[in-house]
């Protein structure tokens, strides 16, 4: 195995070398596309994060959700201010006295941007075709699973009937695609959605896409809010965040969002700078795996089988000091997490841990549920199982990209040495990182996240039985692979409350079961760090709107409500050559090493998901 994976790097070094001139070229043919011309409005959006698909059957990643809530109408959509369910393409609703069927009325005039009109009739296909597609189930196949059927009666008219009552109908997270131009792409799960422009009808328009270089939008002139102010908005990826905030400094980006807490604390000083400080949707936690099985219960992968005892992963949950890493490795922008997998900016929804349910540090606690336990120390401090065959020796999975999971190696290393357990840190490319976390289990603990929305059904959905994958690796979407009777029972029942009170006591003692079995252990909540350009950006609507999100909130308003500063004629204004050339020889690089990847549709790293 050396030998090859030498060979392989050989290999992709080769290719690196002998496309270099290619992936310069493509820089310049990008930096030409993307530059702002005279006389337009057009912000550029910095990112380190490339599409997986522009399929949105098939995109999961929080860049590639986001562009697509940008082009594709949704049923509704989360208000600007209190994010609850507001009309989009559907302008009211109504529902049955037993709650089964939903009739939504589809907003009149509405139009694909080619002239042919949105339709009851898009819905019901795009719907349909999760429901019966294997393929199209991957970004949202859980959120029709209670669907019974799915029909247009007319063309405004839709009706979804449901097998139970379902509380979050007017929160399905699903695009509304074109029938007319889907119905005949064959394949759905290798359609790849590259023919340009895009056929939507959502504020933008994706009219040009460079993998792993750019996807560039124009405002729809006719979307049926109105057109944006802007006339086109750039996505441009860049290969770390470093890159991303020397272009922002340099003018060559006017925006950057999801930034980590160095290069946020970096960008102070600047006056065209706006630094955005806000409380922040995602959740950051460790994945431990407690025993990874496909869907039919068939078990799969290397994890370490001490993690499937509930025990030792709550010792590992009593030796992190969550206010530690908080402070240390994201420099104090961050909430330690004393709840679960909800952050707190959710107030509704937050769960938080009190009294005896509350974990702290305690390395003495730690050690003495592993006593207990029959974990007994041997004469290096390292515990074996209770059988002496097998040492408590676990690796800790992170990105090979992300410097700031380098530090928090270094501080769960020591603390899990403290309770005679060894970890060993190994640094994965994305896609290794997700084939092995999400589909092979051949992981011990791995560092996770996740982004959540208004309504945490989506995230809650990633610790069902049903999201783990088939034998041959298909579907997915698991966290850990966890599977327990208790939380799956509580899933359900939610997801049929539609007593809101009732239903968010149910979804906190989902939060408290996660906590106490630790198939997942939520470290810090990290707070909302952009930066953008006052000097191009003139004004930007975050959500929800009182001190909110920019980048990566809930729905399109900040994109939306855009407005930037005219490029001067004469004036070409900065380039975005930086990312683009990055970008391009990091696509040469995933080119070399193409041995190693399947072929079929992934879904991405959980720190990079919706």
């Amino acid at each position: 195995m050396a030998r090859v994976g030498a060979r392989l790097a050989a290999l992709g070094l080769a290719l690196l070398l002998a496309t270099f001139p290619a992936a310069q070229a493509q820089g310049s043919r990008a930096r030409a596309a993307q530059a702002p011309e005279p006389g337009k409005k057009i912000v550029r959006l910095g990112v380190t994060q490339a599409m997986d698909s522009m399929n949105p059957f098939l995109a999961v990643r929080l860049i590639s959700t986001s562009i697509h809530r940008w082009t594709y109408g949704y049923l509704t959509v989360p208000d600007p201010g209190t994010l609850k369910p507001s009309p989009d393409l559907a302008e009211s609703w109504k529902a049955s006295a037993d709650k089964l069927t939903w009739t939504f009325t589809m907003r009149a005039g509405v139009k694909w941007s080619d002239g042919t009109p949105v339709t009851a009739g898009d819905a019901a296909w795009t719907l349909n075709t999760i429901m019966t597609v294997d393929a199209a189930k991957q970004a949202n196949g859980p959120a029709v699973e209670n669907f019974e059927s799915v029909t247009a009666s007319d063309d405004r008219t839709l009706v979804i009937k449901t097998k139970k009552p379902q509380a979050t109908m007017l929160e399905i997270p699903i695009p509304i695609m074109p029938r007319h131009v889907w119905e005949k792409v064959g394949d759905i799960g290798t359609f790849e959605n590259e023919t340009y422009p895009i056929i939507g009808n959502g504020p933008y328009l994706v009219v040009e896409h460079k993998k792993n270089g750019y996807v560039r939008l124009k405002a729809n002139p006719g979307y049926w809010r109105g057109a944006p102010k802007i006339d086109e908005l750039h996505v441009i990826f860049y290969e770390n965040p470093e890159a991303a905030n020397a272009g922002l400094k340099k003018g060559d980006i006017d925006w950057i969002g999801r930034l980590a807490a160095p290069q946020f604390e970096a960008l102070a000083g600047d006056p065209n700078i706006i630094q955005w400080n806000t409380q922040g949707r995602r959740s950051a936690y460790l994945q431990l795996n407690p025993g990874a099985q496909t869907i039919d219960n068939k078990p799969v992968g290397d994890g370490h089988p001490a993690l499937k005892d509930p025990r030792v992963r709550q010792a590992i949950h009593y030796a992190i000091d969550k206010k530690a890493l908080a402070d240390q490795v994201q420099n104090g922008l961050a909430v330690p997490a004393d709840g679960s997998i909800i952050p707190p900016m959710y107030q509704e929804f937050f769960w938080k841990a009190e009294g005896d349910d509350l974990v702290t540090h305690d390395a003495a606690k730690a050690n003495k549920i592993l006593d207990d336990a029959g974990y007994k120390r041997g004469p290096d401090g390292i515990r074996t199982m209770p059988d002496g065959r097998r040492k408590l020796e676990m690796r800790f999975s992170i990105h090979t990209d992300t410097p700031v999971e380098d530090k928090l190696a270094q501080f769960l290393t020591g603390w899990l040495k403290d309770i005679g357990i060894a970890l060993s840190t190994r640094k994965l490319d994305a896609n290794k990182f997700t084939e092995e976390t999400g589909f092979t289990g051949l992981f011990d603990i791995a560092i996770s996240g996740w982004s959540v929305g208004p309504d945490p059904e989506e995230v809650l959905t990633t610790h069902l039985c049903s999201r783990r994958p088939t034998a041959s690796g298909e579907g997915g979407g698991t966290e850990s692979f966890y599977c327990d009777p208790e939380y799956e029972k509580l899933y359900r029942q939610q997801l049929t409350e539609l007593d809101r009170t009732r239903r968010v006591e149910i979804i906190k003692r989902m939060q408290r079961r996660l906590y106490a079995d630790a198939p997942v252990i939520a470290l810090y909540y990290p707070n909302n760090l952009e930066g953008y350009r006052k000097d191009r950006i003139t004004h930007i609507t975050p959500v929800p709107e009182n001190r909110g999100i920019l980048y990566g909130g809930s729905g399109y308003w900040p994109v939306y409500s855009l407005d930037a500063v005219v490029t001067p004629t004469g004036q070409a204004g900065g380039g975005s050559g930086t990312g683009l050339v990055v970008g391009g020889i990091a696509a040469v690089v995933i080119l070399g090493a193409g041995g190693l990847l399947l072929a079929r549709r992934r879904r991405s790293t959980a720190d990079e998901r919706e």
